[in-house]
C-alpha cells in the first residue's frame, strides 16, 4: 500500500513561515549593527518596513523574538561544527574534536555580535524566557550544540579511554552536581569523564571568549598560536596527543 503523502502546506502558512524567517533575519541584522541593547521590536519593525504592533502577530514579545533568534544562531553554529566534523577523513573522534574546536573559534571570531548574544550574556539579560516545564527553542538548540562536543569526548573515552579522577578524588559538592548531570546522559559515563570534559570545555571556551572580547590584547596580537597550544594540551588530556596536527598540515 502506497504511503500517504504529507498534508500540503497552505499558501497562507508558507507566507507566514517566510515572514517569520524575514523577521528573524532582520533581528539578526539589528543585533549585528546595534548590539543586544539595540535589539528592540521597534528597530526590527523599521528594518522590516512594518509597524511594531504588527510584529506581535508573529512573536508574543521581544523575549520571544530573541529566543527564536538565539535558537537559529545555535542551529547555524551546530551546522558549521557538524560540517567540520564530517569533513575529517578517516572519521576518528580525536581529529574530529580538533576540527570542531577550530571551527568553533573560526565562527566566533567572525561573528562577534552573534557570539556575544549566545555566550557573552546571561540568558535573562537578553530576555530569553525561562520555562517551567520542558525547554524552549533556545535551550533545545543550546543542548544540541553541547552534544557535538560531548559526543566526541564520550566516543574517545569509550573507544580507548583517557586518564580520569576517581570519584573519591572529586570534591563532594562537585561530585553531587556531576552525578545529577550524568543522570541526564543517554550513555552512562564515570563522573571523572565529565570532570575532564568540563575542564577541557572551560579552557577551550575561555580561550575563545577572551579572544572575541579582546581580553588577550594586553599580551597577544595574534591569539591563534596560543589557541593551538591549548588545543594540543587538551588533546593530551584526552589521550589524543599523537593525533594533534597543526592546522597548516
Amino acid at each position: 500500500m502506497a504511503e500517504l503523502s504529507a498534508e500540503p502546506v497552505s499558501r497562507r502558512d508558507r507566507l507566514r513561515a517566510d515572514t517569520l524567517r524575514e523577521i528573524k533575519q532582520a533581528a539578526r541584522q539589528v543585533l549585528v549593527a546595534q548590539g543586544v541593547d539595540g535589539l528592540a521590536l521597534r528597530a526590527v519593525a523599521r528594518e522590516m518596513g512594518m509597524t511594531a504592533p504588527a510584529l506581535y502577530r508573529y512573536f508574543d514579545s521581544r523575549e520571544d523574538l530573541v529566543e527564536n533568534v538565539v535558537a537559529d544562531l545555535y542551529d547555524e553554529l551546530v551546522s558549521v561544527l557538524e560540517a567540520a566534523r564530517d569533513a575529517v577523513v578517516p572519521a576518528e573522534p580525536g581529529p574530529q574534536l580538533l576540527a570542531v574546536s577550530r571551527a568553533f573559534r573560526a565562527w566566533a571570531t567572525t561573528h562577534h555580535a552573534e557570539f556575544g548574544l549566545l555566550f557573552g550574556s546571561p540568558a535573562e539579560s537578553v530576555g530569553i524566557a525561562t520555562h517551567g516545564e520542558g525547554e524552549g527553542p533556545a535551550q533545545q538548540a543550546a543542548r544540541r550544540f553541547g552534544q557535538v562536543f560531548g559526543t566526541l569526548v564520550a566516543q574517545i573515552y569509550l573507544d580507548r579511554g583517557f586518564p580520569i579522577p576517581a570519584d573519591d578524588e572529586i570534591e563532594p559538592a562537585l561530585q553531587e552536581q556531576l552525578t545529577t548531570w550524568c543522570d541526564t546522559l543517554p550513555v552512562p559515563l564515570p563522573l571523572g569523564v565529565m570532570h575532564v570534559f568540563l575542564s577541557c570545555w572551560i579552557r577551550l571556551y575561555g580561550m575563545v571568549c577572551m579572544e572575541v572580547f579582546g581580553h588577550l590584547r594586553f599580551a597577544l596580537e595574534d591569539p591563534q598560536p596560543m589557541f593551538e597550544a591549548e588545543l594540543r594540551d587538551l588533546a593530551g588530556l584526552l589521550g589524543a596527543a599523537q593525533e594533534y596536527r597543526p592546522p597548516s598540515t
